[in-house]
Parts: C-alpha cells; sequence; structure tokens
C-alpha cells in the first residue's frame, strides 16, 4: 500500500505563503516628515521562541552587538487539520495529458485529500510604529482571505487556495530592567485551505481508438432466420457503425494524446446502404 513519492504538496505551500510577506518594508521618518531610511524586514522560517531568544542574545565579540537584530519576519506551520466538507469521491481521477507516441498511455491521480493547515507568522519590532506600520501592510489584503494560485505537479496546475487570516494578537513585553529595550511582537494566524496529493499512476492499456457496433434486429416475427438459415436466432444485422481516429489537423482527441478527425462509417441492413455497402444477416459488408 505504501511507496514511496513526494509531491511536494506541503513544501509549495509553506513556498507560497511565506512569498506573500517576503517585500514587507517599514520606513522611517525624519522630525520634518521626510524620509530617514527604508528597512525590508528578512524573512524566515522557524519557531517564535528561537528568534526571540536569539533577539536578546548577545553576540561573543560584543555585548552591544546583538546576534540577529529587529525589525523581523519569522512564520512557522503549527497545525495540519482535515477538512471533510472539501472531500471529493476518493475514486474521482484527474488525467494528464500525454502524446500519441507514448501507446495512447496517459498519466492520472486519485481526488486529491483536503487539509486546513494552520501558519503562524510574528514580527518582532522596537518600535510601536514600525509594529503598526507591518499590520497595516497585511490586513487590507485578507478581507478576510486572500486567494493564491499553486502549480502543485504536472496534472493540478493552477489550483487556487484562499488563505484566511484569523486573528492577530500585540504582545508587548513590559518586564525587565529600565535600561533594556523592550521587544513588541505581533502574532498573525492563518489558515490556508490547501489539498495534499497522492502518487501519480499511468495506464497498463493504450486508450480505446476504434469501436466497431452492430445492431440486429430481435423483435416480431423476424426473430427467426429467414435467409437459408435454419434455427433460431437473429434474422440479421440492420445496422453497424464503425467509430476510429483518422488523420487531420484537428486535435479533437488531444486529452488522451490523439490528433485527428473523428472517423465514422455507417452501414445498413437490405441489398444496399450508404455508398452502395449493405451487410448481409451476421452483420458483415457487401457491395
Amino acid at each position: 500500500m505504501f511507496t514511496h513519492f513526494y509531491k511536494e504538496s506541503i513544501r509549495k505551500m509553506v513556498i507560497a505563503f511565506g512569498s506573500l510577506f517576503n517585500d514587507v518594508r517599514v520606513v522611517r521618518k525624519n522630525a520634518d516628515g521626510s524620509e530617514k531610511e527604508q528597512i525590508r524586514l528578512p524573512l524566515a522560517y522557524g519557531p517564535k521562541e528561537k528568534f526571540l531568544r536569539r533577539i536578546r542574545e548577545t553576540s561573543s565579540i560584543s555585548d552591544d552587538n546583538k546576534v540577529i537584530e529587529v525589525p523581523r519576519l519569522s512564520f512557522e506551520i503549527t497545525n495540519y487539520i482535515y477538512d471533510p466538507n472539501r472531500k471529493r469521491n476518493s475514486l474521482t481521477k484527474r488525467k494528464a495529458q500525454q502524446l500519441a507516441g507514448q501507446g495512447g498511455r496517459y498519466s492520472y491521480t486519485y481526488a486529491e485529500v483536503p487539509y486546513d493547515i494552520s501558519f503562524t507568522l510574528q514580527s518582532y519590532v522596537r518600535h510601536m510604529d514600525d509594529a503598526l506600520q507591518i499590520t497595516e501592510q497585511i490586513l487590507p489584503y485578507f478581507a478576510p482571505d486572500f486567494t493564491v494560485t499553486i502549480n502543485f505537479n504536472d496534472i493540478n496546475k493552477k489550483v487556487d487556495v484562499p488563505i484566511t487570516l484569523n486573528d492577530v494578537a500585540l504582545i508587548e513585553e513590559f518586564e525587565g530592567a529600565f535600561d533594556s529595550r523592550r521587544l513588541i511582537t505581533t502574532q498573525y494566524t492563518f489558515t490556508a485551505k490547501t489539498y495534499v496529493f497522492g502518487p501519480t499512476k499511468q495506464t497498463s492499456s493504450e486508450v480505446i481508438q476504434s469501436a466497431d457496433i452492430t445492431y440486429f434486429d430481435l423483435e416480431g416475427s423476424n426473430f427467426k432466420t429467414t435467409r437459408g438459415v435454419g434455427g433460431t436466432g437473429p434474422t440479421g444485422a440492420v445496422f453497424r457503425s464503425i467509430y476510429g481516429v483518422s488523420g487531420g489537423d484537428d486535435t479533437l482527441l488531444h486529452t488522451f494524446g490523439y490528433t485527428g478527425d473523428i472517423k465514422t462509417e455507417k452501414f445498413v441492413g437490405g441489398a444496399t446502404g450508404s455508398d452502395g455497402i449493405g451487410l448481409d444477416y451476421l452483420g458483415n459488408t457487401y457491395a
């Protein structure tokens, strides 16, 4: 049952979420209102406790130099929750287009599994104005959700994933010595309604390229043969259709890798049919 596969479904979701906040900036101004400096906040994946400790610790070179500086951002995954409301039939298949040179075989995967992934984004600043600037750059885009389009794999391309902003919490620490600098942390919690995809498989047989169907008359007095053949059974074929794929410039069957027109031949029972061709009682064509 369990075989190794790795579709990077969760990894691509993490990258998509982090890319939303990789260009958040803080602007510092002079007393006259002119711009003094503009800081692009660094973003990294990791738990909140790790960054808090590294921010407070001093480096081995000097007590005045911190290991990492603020303002900055960090984010992490906090939870996975299965979402039954978005679950489709598990046997539903999604097919991928293949070339005709592969014998009509095509790749497919079964229905995706919906999961709600919880993310937490933290901002670390020294000044309250910096925290407010960061918050105002995030809140307007989530009302309450923001949709991103992710290319998960060759079969599931352009999948829309809504990301919902659930809560914003401002944490300002007042404890410590009077000469210690304060640290303001803002925590944003999000829920991404994403999917996890199973392994990709390939059909073991070729796709049906043609069909030959013969219809017989089994009704009324014609149920017994009348063409010189004794016994009981169908009197003969009354209609025959042959469907297939012929060459052409159209791409009517591109889903299964074929290019061409749909070719149809029809015959009717009796002495003559379409194009002067009829059927004998066994369904064979004759001029």
